[in-house]
C-alpha cells in the first residue's frame, strides 16, 4: 500500500509537497542509518515504500504544467477561418 497516492500528491499545494518530501527523506535517512549501524528495523519494506513515494513526488514536481482548456479553445478559434457574411 503506497504511503501517498498520485492523486493525493497532485491535490497538494507545491509547499505541502515540499514539506512532505522533506519529511519522507528525513525518515528514509533515519532508517538507512539504523540499518548501517547494524540494527534491525521494524518494517524493512518501509524503505522501499519511502523511496518510491519520494520518486513519485519528484516526478510530479518535474512534470510540465498542463495547458489550460481555455487557451486550447482560443488557439482553435484563431486557426478556424472566419465565415463571410452573405447579404
Amino acid at each position: 500500500m503506497p504511503i501517498l497516492r498520485v492523486k493525493e500528491i497532485r491535490g497538494m499545494s507545491p509547499e505541502d509537497r515540499q514539506k512532505r518530501l522533506r519529511e519522507l527523506q528525513t525518515e528514509l535517512m533515519r532508517l538507512k542509518t539504523m540499518i548501517k549501524a547494524g540494527g534491525s528495523i521494524e518494517n524493512p519494506a518501509r524503505v522501499r515504500l519511502l523511496r518510491k513515494t519520494i520518486a513519485r513526488i519528484l516526478t510530479i514536481e518535474n512534470e510540465p504544467m498542463p495547458v489550460k482548456k481555455e487557451k486550447k479553445k482560443k488557439k482553435a478559434e484563431e486557426k478556424k477561418p472566419k465565415e463571410s457574411k452573405k447579404e
